[in-house]
């Protein structure tokens, strides 16, 4: 009965240090490349194993669940999809599978994005699962917020990180969080002699500077431009507000037709700031639209080279069109 005792006692140990060895290895080899996989919701700890190993990863399943038994972790491991990097040990996927690591997709959203353009990236991220496909932009915006009425300018203009599989909602209410925190931030550093009412409309203007200029170093002296035009009363006559009113009628060029037609956004018409933003403006702008730089200039051009010349009178701006445009 010793005898047999030290038997069982002497296999025992050898295969727990069989296991801790198997362990440490490498499941696959560094050349091999990332192999995406599913555990599913409610899956045991057997049927994860292999689910593991019928994604092609060559994991031992039996090994895999002794290995999450032993370590105490074997009803800890959370459902998602995964992806497995070479190099990575049993010992490592079980962390990895306890702690929720899922495989990591990512959306990039660009500044000056109209919300429509930032819809059809969302829709087009083969990560993400589409739950807001049918929805109307005011029925989208309403699963995130009721303080506004209209989506445009929302949300801010950023690269998102997600689990594969995520819902497209979750990417909307983290990109309007990150918006809505950088504009109330700015908001509360702002000159209160600036003529907006509201952080909305400050949002508003931080969109007209995001389409007027690729040029960071000139946001703040352009939303200077347009405070000082709002303080005397004069039309902003922004070219991307009349694009924006024109919406699907907008090819590529505006005629003077364009200019005089009326509509909601069109800043030639109609004084003021829009009724609503006309892009995603991002953090140069926002900062330049609530910490302008002080100018007496009320006119700007392109010298066609991406920067502008600034007047601050009617002649001056008349010679610089001549100069440059004409």
């Amino acid at each position: 009965m010793k005898k047999l005792f030290t038997l069982f006692l002497t296999i025992g140990i050898a295969f727990s240090a069989g296991i801790v060895f198997w362990a440490q290895q490498p499941i696959m080899d560094a050349p091999h490349a990332p192999v995406p996989f599913e555990v599913k919701a409610g899956s045991s700890l057997a049927a994860s194993s292999e689910q593991i190993a019928a994604a092609g990863i060559p994991l031992n399943p039996i090994l895999f669940s002794v290995l999450a038994r032993a370590t105490g972790k074997g009803g800890k491991i959370k459902a998602g999809s995964y992806e497995l990097k070479p190099g990575a040990t049993p010992l490592r996927l079980l962390t990895q599978l306890v702690r929720g690591e899922f495989a990591q997709e990512s959306l990039t959203v660009i500044e000056g994005w109209t919300f429509r353009q930032m819809r059809a990236a969302v829709a087009a991220n083969a990560g993400l699962r589409h739950d807001t496909a049918a929805l109307s932009d005011t029925e989208l915006l309403a699963k995130i917020t009721s303080d506004y009425a209209m989506p445009e300018g929302l949300f801010f203009p950023d690269t998102y990180l997600f689990a594969k599989g995520s819902s497209d909602l979750q990417v909307y209410k983290q990109a309007y969080a990150v918006m809505m925190k950088k504009l109330n931030e700015d908001w509360e550093k702002r000159d209160p002699s600036l003529p907006y009412r509201t952080p909305y409309e400050a949002l508003t203007m931080a969109s007209i500077v995001e389409k007027e200029t690729g040029q960071k170093s000139e946001r703040g002296m352009i939303a200077g431009v347009f405070v000082n035009r709002l303080k005397l009363g004069m039309l902003l006559q922004t070219d991307p507000t009349v694009i924006y009113g024109m919406g699907d009628r907008y090819h590529g060029v505006i005629h003077k037709s364009d200019l005089l037609a009326d509509t909601t956004h069109n800043t030639y018409t109609r004084r003021g700031l829009p009724p609503t933003p006309i892009a995603l403006p991002g953090a140069a702008s926002l900062t330049a639209a609530l910490a302008p730089e002080r100018t007496d200039a009320v006119y700007f051009v392109s010298r066609g080279d991406g920067t502008s010349e600034f007047s601050s009178s009617l002649s001056d701006h008349n010679r610089a069109v001549n100069r440059y445009q004409r």
